[in-house]
Parts: structure tokens; sequence; C-alpha cells
């Protein structure tokens, strides 16, 4: 959410023109990829963590401007809620002692950040939602002072036409409604990139796409929602409600919301963007004064601004990325599936585990995907959001034996996929001991069955034994994982949860 535009509506274009833009770039798209134009193999990642500010109560603090300007950092930047912040590392390549380097970048950025929050007593917290936000938090009063959010808001509104309207049945249902798009705030993420050529392009969406109901069952980590436990990972549901436009009629035609899974396999990066402009009105039909046709036409490579701005509106949990840096284009597949948090460590050992495991996939003669019907992985996806670790997924049988089975994830990672993702790792020539070191962090969560999720709710539950009321017992929770948090010892080793004494009145 990086694009500077304008809030006053002046830099609005008639859609009609922007949408002959959008054409044009991909037009332009298409040639490029057709003229082989993209740069050349670099091995490339990128990581950014969003982020949570929440007082030494545990509560929200509204105060990302005030802590921004004490960071007074270029890696830290606004995100869509007062209480947010966002976190980018620049790019690295994908191979030697990176696992280890960006850790140490982690820590030292997120430490320097938390000090300088806390002088305003508004922690950093990585968290995928934060237990103790209520409705009365995400309101449009609190989005971030900037004029994409507000535009973005606005839009939205408009497209809507009525009040956003939230349903999640979990362990416990919430129902209520939004006047904005605040509460998509709530969710906060870590997200991977990867820059890989055209060719290798659809195979690595695609494997990316089959992981990430492995991803979200392993690394859940947002059970709560205003009050309510739902989901053991309630992003993915609450970001879809809080980004849907659809009014209940257009649901029922089948219009496809702006968060979406997908719903097929697919052989280029163009199938995506294509698909962006085929079902999805724009929300912020801005014009650049680039004329890409142009561009390409006198030799130089064109930046495709609507395209990108567009892009960034259709929220898909691995999102094709066009940019261009030095006058060269690539592409990245962006990750979007994972909660921030709990540790370091654990954010690492998930891009780990996900950046070796997709590399092995990508690059198997019998690739998961032609074995997987595109339904069955939308399927696990939402039943690993469900239930977290204890999820049990539909794969297909190992070795040459036909067909799909019903396996626990726990089971299907540490036989299948923990072998698979050392070797992809092996493949970026990767440190070997970083690989066993941050593998070996996935594989402590498989046995114990224990992350982020799954330690949130049995404290909270703890507290409530101990007779603490819900919002004591929510406050005690965040209270006690921020502690655990900044230790920085991954979630599997954490202590259960432990009630009044442990968790008490304060930090």
């Amino acid at each position: 959410m990086g694009e500077k535009v304008e809030a006053d509506g002046s830099g609005l274009s008639d859609r009609q023109k922007y949408r002959r833009k959008l054409q044009q770039c991909l037009t332009v798209l298409e040639r490029l990829l057709a003229e082989e134009r993209f740069d050349r193999p670099k091995n490339l990642m990128g990581l950014e963590i969003e982020l949570n500010l929440a007082g030494s109560d545990g509560m929200p603090r509204m105060m990302n401007a005030e802590v921004l300007k004490r960071i007074a950092s270029g890696d830290f930047q606004t995100e869509l809620g007062m209480f947010n912040l966002e976190v980018n590392v620049a790019p690295h390549r994908l191979d030697g002692r990176v696992l280890d380097q960006l850790a140490e970048e982690l820590r030292t950025g997120l430490g320097y950040a938390h000090r300088k929050a806390t002088e305003v007593d508004a922690g950093i917290v990585m968290i995928g939602i934060l237990p103790t936000l209520t409705r009365q938090d995400v309101v449009s009063a609190n989005l971030s002072d900037v004029d994409r959010y507000t535009l973005l808001n606005q839009q939205m509104v408009a497209a809507r036409g009525e009040d956003f309207t939230l349903d999640i049945d979990g362990v416990e249902r919430l129902t209520c409604t939004s006047a904005s798009i605040t509460p998509e705030a709530a969710c906060t993420s870590v997200q991977l990139h990867l820059q890989v050529t055209p060719d290798r392009f659809a195979d690595v969406w695609n494997a990316a796409q089959c992981v990430a109901s492995v991803q979200v069952a392993l690394g859940a980590n947002a059970p709560f929602l205003f009050g309510h436990e739902l989901w053991r990972e309630s992003r993915p549901p609450l970001f879809e409600q809080a980004t849907d436009t659809r009014p209940p009629e257009l649901k029922a035609q089948g219009v496809r919301p702006r968060t979406w899974f997908g719903e097929r396999w697919i052989d280029s990066a163009y199938d995506l963007f294509e698909e962006n402009l085929k079902y999805f009105p724009p929300l912020l039909p801005i014009c650049d004064d680039e004329e890409p046709l142009a561009v390409l036409d006198g030799g130089r490579v064109p930046g495709l601004q609507e395209l990108a701005l567009h892009n960034g509106t259709v929220y898909r949990w691995n999102r094709p990325v066009y940019e261009v840096a030095d006058g060269v284009p690539h592409l990245r597949v962006e990750n979007r599936v994972l909660p921030a948090g709990p540790t370091v460590t654990d954010v690492i050992a998930n891009a780990a585990f996900y950046y070796g495991l997709v590399r092995a996939l990508a690059e198997d003669a019998r690739p998961v995907w032609s074995r997987l019907s595109f339904a069955e992985a939308a399927a696990n996806f939402d039943t690993a959001c469900r239930h977290g670790i204890d999820a049990e997924l539909r794969w297909p049988r190992p070795g040459r034996a036909a067909g799909i089975t019903t396996v626990p994830v726990v089971k299907l990672v540490r036989d299948e996929l923990l072998p698979l993702a050392a070797a992809g790792l092996d493949a970026w020539n990767v440190e070997p001991a970083d690989r066993d070191f941050y593998l070996g962090v996935i594989e402590e969560r498989c046995k114990r069955r224990v992350n982020g999720a799954s330690w949130q709710v049995d404290t909270f539950h703890r507290a409530l034994e101990a007779g603490l009321d819900r919002e004591a017992a929510l406050a005690a929770t965040t209270r006690r994982y921020c502690e655990l948090m900044h230790e920085g010892e991954p979630v599997h080793s954490w202590p259960a949860g432990e009630p009044r004494g442990a968790v008490g009145e304060g930090r």
C-alpha cells in the first residue's frame, strides 16, 4: 500500500479512460513476456511484517504517527490502522547465511522500534490479530491519516453501498457490521516475496497455492476477534468480509470477492493479471502520465502504474507482482498467507519452510497440482484456517500410489514436506546448519502441536478458569504473549498458559 494518491478526488480519471489504460498495460505485459524482456534469475527474496501497537496493559494504542516519528527509519511505515506499522526488509539473495542474516536484522530493527515505541507506552506486537481489539477500535476515525487509505475506504464503501457485514462462525460466532473497511486493519501478516522468471512463475505460484493450507495450519496465530474465539486463523475470513464490496445480490450471482484464493491452476503470470482486469472493477481509477505502449515502442520499459495500482486492490493470498528495477522488469510471487509472529525465530522458520518447500514442489516432475484439484486446495485452506495445527488436509498419496488421502497436517509435514523443504533449501544453497535449525523449529511445532493460536487459546482459558472475566483474560493473555515474544524463544517452547500469577495484572 505504498502508492501516494490524493484523497480529494482531483486525481480521479474517467473510469472508461482508466479501463483503456489498464488494457494497454495488459497488452504491454503480454509483449514483454513474449519478447523475454524480464530480468535473469537472481534468487532474490524479500520480507514485510505488519505490526500492532499495544500498551503495557495489553490494549491497542492509536499512535502510529507518533511512533514513526520516534523510530525515524525508512524501514518502518504506516499501515491501514493507527494501531498498525509495517517493517520492510531489503531484498536478499536466497543463499548462504540468509536466514540468520534476516533474523539478526529483524531482531535489531524490531528491538530498536520497540524501545522507541515504549517511550509513549505503545510497544511493538507481532501477532495475527491483537486479542484486545474491540469493535470500537476499528472505526473510520482510526484509519491512518494517509490519502490512499482515505480514498480506498471511500471507494470501497461506495462500491458496497451499505455497511460491511462480518459473520464468522467458529468456536463462537461473531456477527456485526462496519461502516468502513477499518476492521481489515485487525489483520496483520507476514508477506514473503520471491522474484521468479516468467518461465518459472506458474510452477512457483501453483506450488505456493498448494502449500498455503500447510503454512496457515502451522503458523496460525489469530484465534480471537472482538472478544470472540473464532477460527484458529481468523484473518482470512475477516479480511475477505471486511473488503467485500459485493452486496448480497451480487454474491448470489456468483460475483467473485476481492479477497480471493482463486479458482484454477495457471499456465502463466499473465493469467492472473488478466483475471484481475476481467473480474474486478477498479477501485482507484487514477491514470498515470506514462503511455505504456509508446514507452515500449520507444525501446524503454514502462512501469505499468495502473496495472500495479489495480493489482494492489485484488487481495490474493499469493499475489503476482510486476515491478521495474534499474530499468529492467521482473516478476514476484508475494505470499500473503502467514500471520505475523509470534517471534522472529518463528517468522524465519516459517519463511525457511515456505521457500524450501516451494522450490522443491515447483521442480517436481509430478507436481502436486497435477494430482490435487484446485477445489481441494481451496478447501484445504479453509480447513487449515478453521482448525490450525489440528487440521486434516486432503493430499496426494506419496510415491507412485494414485489417489488423494486425508492426513493430519502434522503427519504430512513431518513425513513428507519437511524433507522436501530441506531439499529445496539445499537447492538454494542455504547454509545447512541454518536449514536444520529453522526447519527443526517447524518439526518441534508439529511434535508438540503448539503454535501461536493454540498457545493463546490455552492461556486464555486458563485465565478464565483462574477467575478472570473475558476482557481481563484476553488482556492477560496479550501481556504474557508480549513478554514471551520479546524473550524470543520459539512459540513451541513457551510455557503452557499461566493465569493470574504469571500473566498477572501487569508486565
